[in-house]
């Protein structure tokens, strides 16, 4: 599972407790719903670091994949590739 659906998850359910908590009291629900959301983030803050961290690394990874891919794709298309194409090679 990537860590991205994991912290996602993570957060939804810290968010679902502390809202299933907050039940209980006697308030209106917009603002259980608000604290809920606040309380949450706070709590993930702490609670989710690792998966926050791991998605953080897997995110960074993907972008410099993209950075890298994108060079090479411009370098292709300004003629600096360096290696021939399979069409290049198979004409005589």
């Amino acid at each position: 599972m990537s860590a991205a659906v994991k912290y996602t998850l993570g957060r939804i359910g810290l968010f679902v407790a502390v809202l299933a908590g907050l039940w209980l009291v006697d308030m209106n629900v917009f603002l259980k719903l608000m604290l809920a959301l606040v309380f949450s983030a706070a709590l993930s803050f702490f609670l989710l670091r690792g998966w926050r961290d791991e998605m953080a690394e897997e995110m960074a990874g993907a972008a410099e994949r993209r950075r890298t891919e994108k060079e090479r794709l411009r370098a292709a298309l300004a003629g600096e590739d360096d290696k021939p194409d399979e069409a290049q090679r198979r004409e005589p």
